[in-house]
Formats: C-alpha cells, sequence, structure tokens
C-alpha cells in the first residue's frame, strides 16, 4: 500500500494528497504533519519507512469538505485519491493485492464547486494573463456558474484589473515571473506549453466543438493564449470532466470605469477597510433575494458601465419596478423560491451534484415560469428580454417535477428521491424492500388456494431460504399430478414435507436483492435527469442570467423607494451636479442609531476643481467620499442617494483617501500616498473624477504644502478633470481663488464656549483655520496637553502673521513658550497620614494598627 502512495504522491509533489482508505482520506509523511498542524488534527504514525516511524494522519470522508475549505484558505492545493474499485474485487487478485486507486481531482482556490466551500453571493474566478511579444491578456473564468470571459490587458493594467475581479487563483507562463503584490490572489505556475497560441486555439476549437473561434469574436494571440491555458489547467485539475463553461465573451477595457486597487480600497465598494464585506458599499445596497442576483449586483458594482445606452437600459429597468409596488412585491416573493440555478447545473454536469440539484433545477424552473406569467408586457427592453429567456422549459421541469420527490436526500446513494409511480419495476422493488413479509403471505394465500390444503405456510431459513412446507399427511397430494410440476420437492423431515416453485425461488431472490436493485433503479433515473439537464444548460444559462436580471432590478427598485434614493440623469458632457447627496453607508449606519445625515449638493460642472477645507471630524472625507460613489451608483444602473443628479459619464475614479503604510515593500506612509498621487496625476484624461484628501500631510509643512500646491495646480491645468481635493493647508485657498475653474468650499463649524461643532454642512467659502486643538480636546487629551497646544498655537500664528507667508520661517518660537505646569493633584487621605507617621519610632503593634487604619481609609 505504501509503495503504491509513494508512486500517486510522486506525480503531486505540490499537493497534499488526501488517500481514501475505506471511510477515511488519510496523508503519510510530510504531507501528515503540514496537515495535523494546519488542520489541528492528531497526528499519529503507523508502520516504517527506511527504518523511521511514517507519520500518519486522516480525516472523515463525510465531512472532509470543511476540512478542504481551511486548507484551500491557508494556501494548501489537495489531490483527492479515491479507490477505484471494490475491495472485494481486489482479493480476486491475491489476498495482499491493494486495491487500485486514481487521482480524481486536484482542489485549488479557483477551481472549487461545492456548495459548502464557495460563497454563494460571490464568484470564484479563476484567472490566466499570457503575455506575447508585448500583448497582453487576461481571460477568467467561474466553474461554479460556467462565466468566461476575456480582454486584452496591457502588463502595466494587469493590477486594477484583478483588483476589479478578485479572482482566488490566476496562472502565469512557468518562469514569467510574478509580477503580482495583490493579497488573496493565489498565484500559479502553469506550463508555458499551455500558453502557446497555436495549440490552444485547437484546444479552444474542440472543447467548444466550432470549426473556428470567429464564431464567439475577434480574438488575438494573447486572448487565444490565456483562454487556452485555462482549458489546459482546468483539464489537469478535474483529471479530464472538464465543466460546462459559456462561450468566451470579449470584454473591452473601454466598456467599464476604470477604478485602481487604491480607489477601491478607499471607497470600501466591495469590502471594508477593516475586512470583511459588512461597512462596505456592497452590503449597504445588497437588497438581492438570490444567490445569482448577489452575484450579479457585486459584478457590476466592481464594473460600472460607461456605455450610456447600456446603463440607460439598466435605469429604464429599475424605474418601472419603482413604479409598480404592487408587480416588485410579487416578483420578490417569486424570487426567493429560486434556488441557484447555475451551481446547480455546474455540479451536476462535473458529477459532484446529488438528487438536491435535480430539484434546485426544477424549484429555479417553476419559479421562472410563475415569474414569466406574472410579468406584464412592455415594463422596458431589458425586463422584457429577461421574461422571454425564462419560458420554454416545461419540457424539462415537467420530468423533473413528475420523477422527484418534494424534499430529497443530499446524496445518490441516500436513496428515496425518486417519486413513487414514475417507475414501475423501482415501486416493485421498494415494495419487496419495504413490504417484503406481506408479498410472501399473499403468495401463500395463492398456494393454499391452488392446492386445497389450508395449513400450507411459506416459511424461511437459512439452509433452504424461503420453502413452502405442509403436513406429512398432506405430501402425497403435493407430490402427485398436477401439482407436482409446480411445486418442486426439496426436503422431507419427520413431520413435514419442503417444497419450492420457480415463482417463489424468483421472489426470494429479488427480496433479497430488493434494497440494492431499487438503489440502482435510482441511480439510473438520475442519470438519466443529469444528461437532460446537461444537454439543456445553455437554455438554464439564459433562464439563470434572467433571474439575476430580475433580481437586480426588483432589489435596486426596493432600495431606491425604502432610502428614497433617486433615477440620475446620465450626459455624454462633463456635468457634475448633485443636489442633496448622501452616503448610503454612513447614512445606515446613522438610521440605525436614529441620527439624520446632513445632505449636501456638490457642483463640478463650471468649477470643475472644488477645493474643501475645514476642521477633521467635520465630515470632509464623507462628502468626498459620497460623490465618487454617487457616480458609481449611476453609471452601474441604481438610482443614487440624492434628491437629483446630473452626471456626464465618468471615465475613471481615483481616490486617495485616508493613511496607510505598507512595511512588507519598504513603504512609509508617506511614501504610499506618493506612489497613489502619483498614479493618479499620471493616468487621469479629462472625463475621470478624482477626489484627493490631505496630500502632503505625511512630511515636514513645506514639503507637503508645496506638493499639494503643484499637485492642485496640475490636476487644473494638466488633467484637467473633475476633482474634490480637500486639505487642511489654508495657504491653497488663495491658489484656488486664482485658477479659472476652481472654487473653495469649507464645511461649517460653530464654537461654543471654546469647544467647537460640527455643522457638516459644505458651503462655499474658506476655513480659517482647523480647530485641531479643539478636536484633539475632544478626544480625549489631558488638559495640561491641551493647554500647552493652544499656547504654542497662538504663539506661531503671531509670528506667522508678522512674517510674509511666501518665505519659509525659520525661527519658529517653539521653545520660548513657557511650558504649562501640569496640574498638581492634591494629597489622600492616606497620603497625608504617612506623612505625619514617624517610621523609626512605631513598635510592631503600633505599626499593624497604622496599617488597619490606612486600610479602612482606602475602603472608605
Amino acid at each position: 500500500m505504501m509503495a503504491q502512495y509513494l508512486e500517486i504522491k510522486e506525480g503531486h509533489p505540490d499537493a497534499l494528497l488526501f488517500y481514501r482508505m475505506g471511510d477515511f482520506y488519510e496523508m503519510f509523511f510530510d504531507d501528515a504533519v503540514a496537515a495535523a498542524e494546519a488542520l489541528d488534527i492528531a497526528l499519529t504514525k503507523r508502520g516504517k519507512h527506511r527504518g523511521a516511524d511514517i507519520p500518519m494522519c486522516g480525516v472523515p470522508v463525510h465531512s472532509a469538505e470543511g476540512y478542504l475549505l481551511t486548507l484551500i484558505r491557508k494556501g494548501f492545493r489537495v489531490a483527492v485519491c479515491e479507490q477505484m474499485e471494490d475491495p472485494a474485487e481486489a482479493k480476486k487478485r491475491g489476498y495482499k493485492a491493494v486495491v487500485r486507486r486514481e487521482v480524481v481531482r486536484l482542489v485549488t482556490p479557483g477551481t472549487l464547486t461545492e456548495e459548502s466551500l464557495l460563497e454563494a453571493r460571490r464568484h470564484n474566478y479563476l484567472a490566466a494573463f499570457a503575455e506575447i511579444r508585448g500583448e497582453g491578456a487576461l481571460a477568467w473564468c467561474d466553474i461554479s456558474t460556467g462565466m468566461f470571459r476575456v480582454m486584452r490587458c496591457a502588463p502595466g493594467r494587469l493590477g486594477p484589473e484583478l483588483a476589479r475581479l478578485a479572482p482566488r487563483e490566476i496562472l502565469l507562463s512557468e518562469g514569467a515571473g510574478s509580477p503580482l503584490e495583490m493579497e488573496g490572489v493565489s498565484v500559479t505556475e502553469h506550463n508555458r506549453l499551455a500558453f502557446e497560441s497555436g495549440p490552444a486555439k485547437a484546444r479552444l476549437e474542440r472543447f467548444f466543438d466550432v470549426a473556428s473561434l470567429d464564431a464567439f469574436g475577434s480574438f488575438g494571440r494573447a486572448e487565444v493564449a490565456a483562454m487556452g491555458a485555462l482549458l489546459d489547467y482546468l483539464d489537469l485539475t478535474q483529471k479530464g470532466r472538464l465543466p460546462l463553461l459559456r462561450p468566451p465573451a470579449q470584454e473591452s477595457e473601454e466598456a467599464v470605469v476604470r477604478i485602481d486597487a487604491a480607489t477601491r480600497r478607499n471607497l470600501e465598494l466591495s469590502q471594508a477597510l477593516g475586512g470583511g464585506k459588512a461597512g462596505s458599499l456592497l452590503a449597504a445596497v445588497d437588497w438581492t433575494v438570490t444567490a445569482g442576483g448577489g452575484r450579479l449586483l457585486e459584478r457590476r458594482l466592481s464594473s460600472p458601465s460607461r456605455l450610456r445606452e447600456v446603463v440607460t437600459g439598466r435605469l429604464d429597468a429599475v424605474s418601472a419596478l419603482v413604479e409598480d409596488p404592487l408587480l416588485r412585491g410579487d416578483l420578490r416573493d417569486l424570487l426567493r423560491r429560486a434556488p441557484d440555478l447555475d451551481r446547480a447545473v455546474s455540479r451536476l454536469a462535473l458529477d459532484r451534484g446529488g438528487p438536491r440539484d435535480l430539484a434546485a433545477v426544477r424549484n429555479a424552473l417553476d419559479a421562472a415560469e410563475r415569474l414569466a406569467a406574472r410579468m406584464p408586457e412592455g415594463l422596458s427592453t431589458l425586463l422584457e428580454a429577461a421574461r422571454a429567456d425564462l419560458a420554454g422549459q416545461d419540457e424539462l421541469r415537467d420530468a423533473l417535477e413528475e420523477a422527484l420527490v418534494a424534499e430529497p436526500p443530499l446524496l445518490v446513494r441516500d436513496g428515496g428521491f425518486v417519486a413513487e409511480g414514475h417507475l414501475e419495476a423501482l415501486d416493485a422493488a421498494r415494495q419487496l424492500r419495504d413490504e417484503g413479509r406481506s408479498v410472501i403471505a399473499g403468495m401463500q394465500a395463492e398456494f393454499a388456494d391452488l392446492t386445497g390444503i389450508g395449513a400450507l405456510k411459506i416459511k424461511h431459513n437459512n439452509v433452504l431460504g424461503y420453502f413452502v412446507e405442509v403436513t406429512a399427511t398432506h405430501s402425497a397430494k403435493m407430490l402427485g399430478e398436477p401439482l407436482s410440476e409446480t411445486f418442486i420437492h426439496r426436503q422431507t423431515t419427520a413431520n413435514a414435507v419442503r417444497f419450492t416453485t420457480v415463482e417463489l425461488s424468483s421472489l426470494e431472490t429479488r427480496i433479497l436483492n430488493a434494497g440494492a436493485e431499487a438503489l440502482e433503479l435510482e441511480k439510473a433515473v438520475f442519470g438519466d435527469l443529469r444528461q437532460l439537464i446537461i444537454r439543456r444548460a445553455a437554455d438554464l444559462a439564459q433562464v439563470a442570467r434572467a433571474l439575476a436580471e430580475i433580481d437586480l432590478a426588483a432589489a435596486l427598485a426596493d432600495l431606491a423607494v425604502a432610502e428614497d434614493w433617486t433615477r440620475p440623469v446620465l450626459e455624454d458632457g462633463r456635468a457634475f451636479e448633485i443636489t442633496g447627496g448622501r452616503h448610503p453607508v454612513v447614512e445606515a449606519a446613522l438610521k440605525a442609531d436614529g441620527a439624520p445625515f446632513v445632505a449636501n449638493d456638490c457642483d463640478l460642472t463650471e468649477h470643475r476643481v472644488q477645493l474643501l477645507t475645514g476642521p477633521n471630524m467635520a465630515g470632509k472625507s464623507t462628502f468626498l467620499r459620497q460623490n465618487a460613489l454617487i457616480a458609481v451608483l449611476a453609471q452601474m444602473g441604481s438610482f443614487v442617494p440624492a434628491g437629483a443628479a446630473r452626471i456626464g459619464l465618468v471615465s475613471q475614479i481615483f481616490s486617495r483617501v485616508g493613511a496607510s503604510d505598507d512595511l512588507a515593500r519598504g513603504r512609509s506612509t508617506f511614501m504610499v500616498e506618493m506612489v497613489e498621487t502619483a498614479a493618479i496625476l499620471n493616468q487621469a484624461d479629462d472625463r475621470a473624477l478624482v477626489i484627493l484628501d490631505e496630500i502632503g500631510r505625511g512630511t515636514a509643512t513645506y514639503d507637503g504644502l508645496s506638493i499639494a500646491w503643484a499637485t492642485l495646480e496640475h490636476l487644473h491645468d494638466v488633467n484637467r478633470c473633475r476633482a474634490l481635493f480637500a486639505t487642511h493647508y489654508h495657504e491653497l485657498t488663495a491658489l484656488a481663488g486664482g485658477l479659472a475653474e476652481a472654487e473653495n468650499l469649507t464645511v461649517a463649524v460653530k464654537e461654543w464656549e471654546g469647544d467647537v461643532v460640527f455643522l457638516h454642512e459644505v458651503r462655499q467659502g474658506a476655513a480659517d483655520r482647523s480647530y485641531g486643538v479643539q478636536v484633539a480636546k475632544l478626544a480625549g487629551l489631558p488638559e495640561a496637553v491641551v493647554a500647552r497646544a493652544r499656547a504654542v498655537l497662538e504663539t506661531l500664528e503671531e509670528g506667522e502673521r508678522d512674517k510674509d507667508r511666501t518665505t519659509l520661517i525659520d525661527d519658529l518660537p517653539l521653545f520660548s513658550v513657557p511650558a504649562a505646569a501640569p496640574a498638581k493633584a492634591e494629597p489622600s487621605e492616606v497620603e497625608a497620614a504617612l506623612r505625619e507617621v514617624d517610621p523609626d519610632g512605631l513598635s510592631a503593634r503600633e505599626a499593624l494598627e497604622l496599617i488597619y487604619e490606612l486600610k479602612g481609609k482606602v475602603a472608605g
């Protein structure tokens, strides 16, 4: 057995080998050591190899999925090795023969399909990047849903595209090196021959059974190479059992809004800065009721469209359902009954599905039929197309409805999922299995009538099996004509004679095998239904897409009505006019606490660069982010949190908000800030929307002021984009006043008895100071520190007023200001009592009494 294990392991050196032994997957040697630590399970030993104990650990087959998920999340790959024959068959080759085993699947982060290993509302992408003579391409697929996409992608654009897609695994050509610096993406180096465009083209044509890929689009060599590498890797990991992938759809960089990784992180589009979905924009707007609708929402939110006709079509669908609340409610109720059709079909295609996947297809088709019947004509072009895609599956739905019970079991081997009356032979086998005694009793009554012997009995023992028994007095009749032709003599005892019949022997065999026969018949029904579904996979994909489209439109309509959102007006120009805009995530959080959100206007149409000043905690970052999020929501096809919105289509969104370092790559907070700012200034075009907060704050005052000054000028004069620029450098307000298309804004505050009150209102004008000392006091700094800070601030401001702001100040009078004396605390009773004590004059008894006295004061 160990020889077999080592031979199989040699073929998968970079994966943990789950070696099937009965009801367990066992691991040995280094695999066992690594897995025991990762899974926190016992490490044992079994046998010896080259004189040393063999480490061993294992997990039960029935609960292996949970362990697989843990290993995958910790960066392992797992080769699943199954027993390919019955142990009884192996013994026929000799009592020491080893059961034949083979690796049936290589489990990697990008090739998961099991429901328990996947997030229902997120895609699980496997991507591949290919580069041929300077031309780059990125292909990606989700084998759990059948999605398959490809796009041209220059190497410099790989990072932003991966940030958009967030794949679990990416394939790179062996030896090409990894240009990636992205968390959460498992990088796999794959055979470079798989990236050859010639063989890749043939592989794709063979897989999709077409003479030419031209039927799907005009693909470059790099695109073909990336897609071919994906297929080759799937063939390797699935051991020839390829998933059902839809024909590749070509995407264009110019069709979606460009949002780089830093901006996605700063805006918290799908993940909060602290990690996880909670607190992100996605969490705030996800009102979908189906898994497919949730995945579609995430795709749209990650890739807002730049095509006006596409966005308008989506908005029309949302508007139609906003205007018909009764229809919207009915559709959402029906959608709640629709299971995840895409993933059920995918599991069935890979032969990893079960009876519940068949039921999921049936229930989804039933929901689709009811939705189509409920939707009136003429809602919108998008909804009309979706309604048409829901129809035409009556034959498959009826077949599944007739064949399956209402609530089938999880596994095929459990049986009991085929409905009574579907298959006559199965009903008979079940009757024999469940009602064997009553069937025998019926046959006994028939034999008694036939022979006229009322005392005739059908009995059973382990030697003869089932037999007919009569007393010795009736033996002559049974042995004579014509009964001897039917009843075959088996045994004579002192008091009885025993017989059998051809019918009874057949029934006996059938009763003994009825359970296994029923299960085999059910497996055959499952196989037939599975093939029926696979043949209709393309049509079912259309149904799944339609369900997701309707769900998303209804969810966004429900959200718009409940939260008082409005339909944005999208234009081809460069307008950006938001009336009463709100931050959807912050507003939801405030609403949960019963607090109102202060809405603000933003107009970048005439003054396309706006400089925002005001104190910390006043809401500058919220104002910046909310306008970027409104642009994202509008161009994904959603209503927006505002009283009104008029937006010229945005080509790019850039955000530089907050401060963080990247110590792993040797970058300080300021260096990260400058890298992100450089990316914005080098890439932003005149249709971009840029939000910048506190540029230059990570370095010396005049260095930072100079950088912020030059950045603001570059955005205005060179990039010529729409921009919101928040700063504490009040010197920049004079610059903004001198730029033709720039304007000063400030966040209003009021002072009350030395404290600051935040009004969260954005107004025209400039702040005269930052109120940093007041905010520090609110944060709880000791009073002595606050007092000292006030004194230093007054001295610095006095010095500034006496000097020309355009000159450097070399002699800041920091140390000429006397430090504020820390406040003296009054002595406690215990301290006062101790001051009066003479330790040398105390006896032991007096010292003890003093301790009790002091203890009493402390307790008091």
